[in-house]
């Protein structure tokens, strides 16, 4: 039995994270599909130079495709916790480090951890 490559298995978890929190939020059209793909490219390229640098990779590819969205769909994630005043998008924390999570910045809270949107959007996982 052969193993998975470290950076191949890093690369393919941040992916799942991701498209875990679009398809929670009912965003994971194939466009948006593609953008996740198009970040886990560069961001091999990117590991590749640093090594050092694998756990960072879920927050920056969940970064990457937020980013992406804000230009063709809007704010995503959309913040579930403020039921009131504009709706804003969560940040992502840290912007470069270990166990990243999507964070409120105007309430102050940890909403969840990248790849576990669904749970604290109050929606229900596919069965």
């Amino acid at each position: 039995m052969e193993s998975i490559d470290p950076l191949e298995q890093t690369l393919h978890t941040a992916r799942a994270l991701v498209l875990a929190d679009l398809a929670a939020c009912e965003v994971a059209a194939a466009d948006v599909v593609s953008m996740v793909e198009d970040s886990v490219v560069q961001r091999r390229w990117w590991v590749e130079q640093w090594p050092e640098g694998a756990e960072f990779v879920a927050g920056l590819v969940a970064q990457d495709v937020q980013d992406a969205l804000l230009e063709t769909y809007g704010r995503w994630p959309l913040c579930p916790v403020c039921g009131s005043g504009d709706p804003h998008a969560l940040d992502v924390e840290p912007e470069l480090g270990p166990d990243p999570h999507w964070v409120c910045h105007k309430a102050g809270v940890k909403v969840a951890a990248v790849g576990s949107l669904g749970t604290a959007a109050g929606g229900t996982s596919p069965s």
